[in-house]
């Protein structure tokens, strides 16, 4: 099995390291745990966390700012896009311009081609 990648069963569960270690109905969830994508569910469950932290617990302001920031990485992480992505973005934008934004006069601080 390659790193960072889950072979499946013949039940269509995934299978691998971790999975040795858990019990059947854990397997499950697992499983359903593979098929998330992104960071929204985690950031909407620490958002939850900290406000009942904050209504529990109030004085422990050195555990409130652990989950705020926590919460802050995981954001960055969700709006974090690849350089590959930004040349694409960038490609994209540089082509509406040249092609529409420019032929029709409108000039947002682009030299004429």
């Amino acid at each position: 099995m390659s790193q960072g990648t889950a072979k499946k069963n013949r039940n269509g569960n995934h299978r691998g390291f971790y999975s040795r270690a858990l019990q059947e109905a854990e397997k499950l969830e697992l499983d359903e745990a593979y098929h998330i994508q992104g960071v929204d569910d985690e950031i909407a469950l620490l958002r939850l966390k900290l406000r009942e932290l904050a209504k529990e617990q109030p004085e422990r302001i050195d555990l409130h700012l652990k989950a705020a920031n926590t919460i802050a990485r995981l954001v960055k992480i969700r709006y974090q896009i690849s350089k590959e992505q930004k040349n694409s973005l960038k490609e994209a934008i540089t082509r509406v311009l040249t092609e529409i934004a420019l032929p029709l006069g409108i000039n947002v601080g682009m030299k004429k081609l």
